[in-house]
């Protein structure tokens, strides 16, 4: 089993930052990736990025690239979200979840293959 807890989001105006961070315990080792997803009211969840447990190799949708960055501090068990450039679009509850099973670029994408979730952290912006 692992578990997940999210947190660091809030209420922020647009073009403001936020970091997620994602506290990780329990079989920590048996993870080969992490994610992040969220779900605005009335949609379905999403996936917005993900990083394997080395650190190697990370995967961003399209509406996040080059605003978001995640990154993993294995010494902590944590994964972090920084989250620049906020659009009311972004408006969301994200989820942390881990993926047990080797993925490979879309593969890492498919929230059906992750097998841990959080109970997510609200993120809100203003226009």
């Amino acid at each position: 089993q692992v578990q997940l807890v999210e947190s660091g989001g809030g209420l922020v105006q647009a073009g403001g930052s936020l970091r997620l961070s994602c506290a990780a315990s329990g079989r920590t080792f048996s993870t080969y990736a992490m994610g992040w997803f969220r779900q605005a009211p009335g949609k379905a969840r999403e996936f917005v990025a993900a990083i394997t447990r080395s650190g190697s190799r990370t995967y961003y949708a399209d509406t996040v690239k080059g605003r978001f960055t995640i990154s993993t501090d294995n010494a902590k068990n944590t994964v972090y979200l920084q989250m620049n450039s906020l659009k009311p679009e972004d408006t969301a509850v994200y989820y942390c979840a881990a993926k047990i099973d080797y993925c490979s670029g879309y593969g890492c994408y498919a929230l059906t293959g992750y097998k841990y979730w959080g109970q997510g952290t609200q993120v809100t912006v203003s226009s």
